[in-house]
């Protein structure tokens, strides 16, 4: 802590000592401090030094009793202990996949900010093991450690540089530069180099708020981080006659693969991210229908058995609707608190309990209704499951992805971005929505985004206006 109250005193000699008997004594907010000297011109010059940096207006540290300047470089906080008092403050307000960002961004730095000459380094990939699985994993501090898991991170304790360090220029130029290169040693993304710049910028505010800096280092250095792509790439949306096929792709590859055909469904039909079709249940779906041979109205289609007086062998599927109200992302075991693989939270950007309402058409009523017949639900009435019942999984469901697109696709948009991923199904529907005419601020909602981000985001995605705009220019030219 630091206080401008300081109260200076006079030199004064002690008879009773021979060593050092000049004193000099002073208080920094009530708390007093003496140094003893062996002569009264060190004592002075001592002096001299706290009286100038009084008058220059300079807090003074009320532990150390020196100038916040001083007691700065005096501060060997290593930048291996602050990393991991950084990561201890943020984990338990932290989502899980944020917690693995973090790690990943602050191990390579800790193996940076190294003493390069200190012996015995372990090699780059146990150092880096111990640090993710263990160092920085404030849930395993209490685990035993595999010995060479253990000897890396003893070395690291005393091979770490002081925080202090980090306020040169060159080293925190060093540290940027570092994160820009993948282990393989080719270019990083540029989502991947800005999302560890952001962490370690962050961590660095932390230690200017613990008083290790006195100002972000980052700051002062005019370093850029490479530009992020803000618009999607058009190339990657498909049209409804494209999706249709992947659809009926995935569904004849078997009946496993049939399990997840209702899941794409989902982000393409509803716009929900992954993670939210992840965790979609029954009670959250309204899939109504109506049978024209007895014109009855049913509230739920995959619950219609045939009756006395008719069949309903045509139903017709409605628009639907469906109520988000969490999300199932896969973080690792390491990183949720139960050690479950898959973190069950609360809608993207919204209140834990917030919920968001979108409608369904009729194809996706179908969909779902047909899912539920063929293949039920979970015990908790989770839609989609993994092959022994657990979370679904990212890796079946793209494998799944993979063979539909080289079946119902061309070999040219097998090779092409054309929905390389499921996530652009998502991308596709609101490109959809948007040249259908719905208005910015409903597919905002729909798709759980602000306004700003969505024309941002899907700015190359809108058509429209282009003949006009065209007859215009070609007018201008003749």
């Amino acid at each position: 802590m630091n206080s401008y109250e300081i109260q200076i005193w006079e030199i004064t000699k002690r008879v009773d000592r021979k060593a050092r008997p000049w004193r000099f004594r002073w208080a920094v907010g009530g708390v007093r401090f003496e140094e003893l000297f062996r002569s009264k011109a060190l004592a002075s010059s001592f002096r001299s030094e706290l009286v100038k940096a009084s008058n220059d207006g300079e807090p003074f540290d009320t532990t150390t009793g020196r100038p916040a300047s001083e007691s700065r470089t005096m501060n060997q906080t290593t930048w291996y202990a602050h990393s991991r008092d950084y990561i201890q403050m943020k984990w338990p307000r932290a989502a899980a996949k944020t917690r693995r960002s973090i790690v990943e961004a602050l191990t390579p730095i800790a193996m940076t900010l190294t003493y390069p000459k200190k012996r015995g380094r372990p090699a780059d990939q146990v150092l880096r093991e111990a640090l993710y699985l263990y160092g920085f994993n404030p849930r395993r501090w209490s685990e035993e450690i595999p010995d060479a898991h253990a000897a890396a991170l003893t070395w690291l304790e005393g091979a770490s540089l002081p925080v202090v360090e980090l306020d040169s220029p060159s080293m925190i130029r060093r540290v940027l530069d570092s994160l820009c290169v993948r282990l393989d040693g080719k270019s990083a993304a540029a989502s991947t180099v800005q999302r560890k710049r952001a962490t370690l910028y962050n961590a660095l505010g932390y230690a200017v708020e613990r008083e290790l800096l006195a100002s972000n280092p980052v700051d002062r250095v005019q370093w850029t981080a490479p530009e992020v792509a803000q618009a999607i790439d058009r190339r990657v949306v498909a049209n409804p006659v494209q999706v249709a096929a992947l659809l009926e792709a995935v569904e004849s590859l078997g009946n496993r693969a049939d399990r997840v055909t209702g899941f794409f469904g989902c982000l393409y039909y509803a716009g929900m991210r992954p993670s939210e079709a992840a965790d979609l249940r029954r009670d959250d779906c309204d899939l109504p229908g109506h049978c024209p041979d007895c014109g009855n109205d049913f509230e739920d289609l995959a619950a219609v058995q045939p009756s006395a007086s008719c069949e309903h062998e045509k139903i017709e599927p409605r628009w639907g609707r469906l109520v988000l109200a969490g999300t199932a992302p896969r973080a690792g075991t390491h990183w949720t608190d139960d050690g479950q693989a898959h973190e069950r939270r609360g809608l993207k950007h919204r209140a834990r309990k917030e919920t968001r309402t979108v409608p369904i058409p009729p194809q996706l009523v179908e969909i779902l209704a047909k899912h539920v017949k063929t293949h039920g639900v979970a015990p908790d009435g989770r839609f989609f499951r993994g092959l022994h019942g657990g979370p679904l999984s990212e890796s079946v469901y793209d494998r799944w992805w993979k063979l539909a697109r080289q079946q119902a696709l061309t070999e040219s948009q097998v090779a092409s971005p054309l929905v390389r991923r499921p996530y652009d199904l998502r991308h596709a529907a609101a490109s959809l929505w948007l040249n259908a005419g719905v208005p910015a601020t409903e597919v905002a909602r729909r798709l759980g985004h602000g306004v700003a981000v969505l024309l941002r985001v899907y700015a190359n995605c809108i058509d429209g206006g282009d003949d006009t705009m065209n007859d215009k220019i070609g007018g201008a030219l003749q």
